[in-house]
């Protein structure tokens, strides 16, 4: 597997934030939101190869940790199967962190669902593929129907909420498994917008989710 960090820290984001958690990020994604805050798996993508085997004893080094598989993207990860099933085997809670492109036969326990909004699309070579691709409701559908799941949706602007408001009403999703991050990669940034965010999120019934691992640790690597 081309792995691109394992590290052991506390969940920053979503239903899950403040539980210790061992991120396992895989390396390679097949969108390029232009606002990535992991470009080291997608624009410039970095890596060494690993065994499953390999990654479930890092996994194993940290007892009684929840398992994050993340990315880039996971679900294109050849071998994220084994690796879902491998981390169930050593009993462990497994969220999957994907951008709801693609469907593979994982075990996991929270689908953590991130669709992409049209503040995602970068300018240049890489927009038509990646407006093509990042939103399928087809396979959001099936992902929500097969998991417990949550919806994470980065918004960048207040005109964001309607494009949020048409997703959910096809995809036909539960408003208490949305949640609304403010984009950005610093706490000046993350703050400003959480002013007029959380206001929507008391309007609409929505979940604000805070971006914990930025407000702690910055926009670093291995947090």
């Amino acid at each position: 597997m081309k792995i691109a960090e394992i590290f052991y820290s506390i969940q920053g984001e979503g239903m899950l934030a403040g539980v210790p958690s061992v991120f396992v990020r895989t390396s390679g994604c097949n969108l390029r939101c232009k606002w990535c805050d992991t470009p080291y798996t997608s624009w410039n993508p970095e890596w060494r190869d690993m065994q499953v085997e390999e990654v479930l004893a890092e996994v194993a080094r940290y007892p009684g940790a929840n398992v994050v598989l993340t990315g880039g993207e996971p679900m294109i990860a050849p071998d994220i199967v084994e690796l879902s099933r491998g981390c169930n085997e050593l009993d462990r809670h497994i969220t999957i962190e994907t951008a709801g492109t693609v469907d593979a036969p994982v075990t996991c326990d929270l689908m953590s669902i991130s669709p992409k909004l049209a503040n995602s699309t970068p300018e240049g070579s890489f927009a038509a593929q990646h407006n093509r691709l990042r939103y399928q409701p087809a396979i959001l559908r099936k992902l929500m129907s097969g998991y417990e799941y949550q919806l994470k949706f980065v918004v960048a602007e207040p005109g964001d909420i309607e494009e949020i408001r048409a997703m959910l009403k096809e995809l036909g999703a539960e408003r208490g498994r949305v949640l609304l991050m403010p984009e950005g990669v610093d706490s000046a940034t993350l703050r400003e917008r959480a002013k007029w965010l959380v206001e929507v999120c008391k309007l609409e019934g929505f979940r604000y989710g805070p971006r914990l691992h930025i407000d702690l640790f910055g926009n670093q690597r291995g947090v």
